[in-house]
């Protein structure tokens, strides 16, 4: 395994779910929320990684380096990303054939990323933002998750979401429980 990867168990591809997590630009691989979140993947039968993208200076870099590490795991993908690991996420979900994304106040629609393309998401999508983000406003949040129709979690929280972590957790296990229901018979 790659200095530049790191996971939670060995890249075995043993696993047929796997979670991938893209931290943000401030941020390393394990930080708190994903730490947090990796409980979770654990305890829902996924195997965890989560990319490390630190001296990586330009998103196309870093939708690269998730590019390559996921053409290495087979069977179903869920992209989590955060702030500037958000917008990678995004980037990134279509080509991944990605099962479902899950984002964090992803810092998308600034003027100095590349614009993403309308209906880039095809998945299940959710978003946790918080209302006081002073990094990424939560109008961008607001934004995304009316033009793809993603489920919309505002909170009472900062960039960082850290005082929410325990809210955050329960959101992402019936997301990735949700993943797996079946479709509501419409009829």
């Amino acid at each position: 395994m790659s200095d530049a990867v790191s996971s939670i168990e060995e890249h075995s591809g043993a696993s047929q779910r796997h979670v991938v997590f893209s931290h943000g630009q401030a941020s390393g691989p394990w930080g708190r929320k994903i730490t947090a979140l990796a409980e979770v993947v654990r305890g829902e039968g996924y195997e965890a990684h989560s990319v490390d993208y630190r001296g990586l200076d330009t998103p196309r870099e870093r939708i690269a380096r998730l590019a390559d590490y996921c053409k290495e795991l087979s069977g179903d993908l869920v992209l989590v990303g955060s702030s500037l690991g958000g917008y990678v996420t995004v980037a990134s979900a279509s080509v991944l054939h990605a099962r479902g994304i899950f984002l964090m106040a992803p810092a998308l629609y600034f003027p100095d990323l590349p614009p993403l393309r309308s209906g880039i998401v095809d998945c299940p999508t959710a978003v946790v933002h918080g209302w006081r983000d002073e990094v990424v406003p939560y109008e961008h949040s607001v934004r995304f998750a009316q033009g793809s129709r993603a489920a919309l979690h505002l909170l009472d929280s900062d960039h960082n979401l850290h005082d929410k972590i325990r809210h955050i957790q329960n959101l992402f296990e019936y997301f990735l429980i949700a993943l797996y229901l079946p479709a509501p018979d419409c009829e």
